[in-house]
This record gives structure tokens, sequence and C-alpha cells, in this order.
């Protein structure tokens, strides 16, 4: 099955500027992998990002170190092509990622289904997607928040204010609430805090403490009357062990941990340790955010919001009705690159 591979790249305007506990942009790079075979393509998806040092420069340098390899065609699932590809980009899953999911995309278009349905997975009963509020002043937020009515917000913290800017927000919805420290606060601020934020109707917190501070999340585990998610403390596929014991679930970046191959063995891994799973986003275009929305029938919980925060999607896929994803009509992903 002899292939083409093709870059797309594109600078996404956010619609504000986003800002957490340790970052804030208004653009976000991104660059979309293409695989063609005949008539029918393949996409998928990474975004740069500072944070972890992955560059579109690198993503594309790195799979056209093994373009050879992708096009030659040797390889019949998207799992095969993963494994080949994994001895080469195995420091750098971004690209890994978007790689995976326009294999995945192809594969099931060539057999003429939606992926989740070539997964033999039943989407009745898929997970809302919240909205994220990025940190900004109370007003903003507040304003973010009725710019586009939900019913699951997922509010960005870390800040000295955060019980403040909760419960200000709160007076102008009764949509639930999650929120996402991104690593700011310590164990005694976090059980403290999870005290108030449970009386106003937060369901969950999101990665409280730094990654590697395991002391304080087990204290916060055993402490704290709301659940807690791993985000920074679960990358990659050998963290979802090490997170039982010290979250009550963990939420998987497709770009961090390599794509949906790994993706779908960490869902498996979480299940067997009893651990809650969500998938969350970079900011993708719809390329991006209709890869995640096949795993749908996984989750417990979905953070697929990133093509609700720009302003310039290059791509078509899957849309939204207040929270619930809605599938495009076309097979595999779904997703297409607007001509």
């Amino acid at each position: 099955m002899p292939v083409s591979l093709r870059f797309h790249r594109f600078d996404l305007r956010l619609k504000h500027t986003f800002t957490i506990a340790h970052d804030s942009r208004d653009v976000q790079p991104t660059l979309i992998v293409e695989l063609q075979d005949g008539p029918l393509s393949g996409f998928g998806e990474a975004t740069s990002n500072k944070y972890y040092g992955i560059t579109l420069d690198r993503m594309t340098a790195d799979l056209e170190s093994i373009r050879g390899l992708i096009e030659a065609g040797t390889w019949t699932t998207a799992e095969k092509l993963w494994q080949l590809a994994h001895d080469y980009l195995k420091d750098n899953p971004f690209a890994q990622c978007a790689l995976d999911e326009a294999a995945h995309d192809l594969m099931a278009k060539q057999a003429g289904k939606p992926l989740y349905r070539y997964w033999n997975l039943d989407p009745s009963r898929n997970p809302l997607t919240n909205y994220t509020i990025g940190i900004d002043t109370v007003d903003t937020m507040v304003r973010k928040m009725q710019e586009l009515p939900w019913p699951v917000y997922k509010i960005k913290l870390g800040t000295p204010d955060d019980l403040a800017i909760v419960r200000e927000l709160r007076k102008h919805t009764d949509a639930v609430f999650r929120v996402d420290a991104n690593c700011a606060w310590t164990a005694d601020t976090a059980i403290f805090n999870a005290l108030a934020l449970k009386e106003l109707g937060v369901e969950f917190i999101e990665q409280p403490l730094k990654a590697d501070d395991w002391d304080g999340m087990k204290r916060v585990m055993e402490q704290s009357v709301l659940p807690v998610i791993a985000d920074e403390s679960c990358i990659v596929e050998s963290d979802v062990e090490r997170c039982a014991g010290y979250f009550h679930g963990i939420n998987i970046k497709l770009t961090k941990c390599g794509g949906l191959t790994p993706a779908r063995r960490m869902i498996e891994k979480a299940r067997q340790l009893g651990l809650n799973v969500m998938v969350g986003c970079m900011n993708e275009t719809s390329v991006g955010i209709s890869a995640i929305g096949q795993l749908l029938p996984l989750l417990d919980y979905v953070d697929m919001d990133g093509t609700l925060l720009i302003t310039n999607d290059p791509a078509t896929g899957v849309t939204f009705d207040f929270g619930r994803v809605i599938y495009a009509r076309e097979n595999g992903t779904g997703a297409s690159l607007k001509k």
C-alpha cells in the first residue's frame, strides 16, 4: 500500500489570549500530516508546544527522515506503522501522533467506515465535551462563558484568587465546573480548595500539583473531597500504572503519548487499574479534534473544545451541539482540509 506523505502548516488564531498557569498565547502553530493513497487521504495533526520543546520544523524534519519507511507502504495497519516509526520518533511523540492519526483515518476510509465503527465502538453513551475558560480577569472569564453557554466548563486556575474566581463564575451559570490548576498548587492548597470547590459545583480537580510531587499527591488523593485527575503526571503509557493510588483518573493527550495507538492501550490499562479516563486536546483544528472524537465511547470525560477556541479552522470534521459531539458524515475520523 504505497502512500504519499504531505505536510500542511497553519497558524491558528485564538479567539481570546489563552492563559494557563505556565503559558500564554494568541496564536497556535500546528502541523497537519496527510497520507494520500489514490483518491483517499488520511489526516493527522499535532500542535507545536514550547513547554515540551516541539516546533513545526522539528516535527517535519523527523517525519521527513522516515519518509521512505512511510511511503513504502509495507505496513498493513496503523498500529504496525506506529511500531515501525516508533524507533525513529520515540523522542518526538507529537510527530508520531500526527502520523498515527493520519494512518488511522486512511485505514478506516479504505474500509469505508467511520473510525469508531472500524473499532466496533458504540457511541450511544458518549460523554459531553467541556468548554475551557482560560485564566483572565474575572470579568473577561464571565464574558467568555456568556459568549458560549455550555453544560460543562473547565476553568483554568493557578492564581492567588482561585476560589474568588470560581465563586464569581458560579453566579452566572449552573453548568458543571471542572478546574485545572496546571501544577500550580501545593498539597495543602489543593486539599483546602477542594472543600470550597465541591460546594461550588466542581466535578473534579485536574493536576493540582507539580508532575513529580508524588508524596504530595498521595496526601491529596487521600484527603481531597473531590476526585483528582492526572495530566502532566500521565504523559506516556508507562505513567498510567504509576498514577494508580495517586489519582482517581488520568487525562490522556494524544500529542503527548504519540497518537491513537498508545492512547487506546493507556485506556485499557487505566480500566484494569480502576481509573477514570479523560482525553484532552491542545487547541487543534478539526483534524485533531475529530481524531479525539473517535475515542468517545471509551471515555468518562473529554476536553475536545480546541476548534471552539480558534477563529480560522482550516479543516472540517466533528461539530458540537451544546456539548454533544456530532460526527461528520465522512468515513475515517471525518476530517478534511477545506478547499
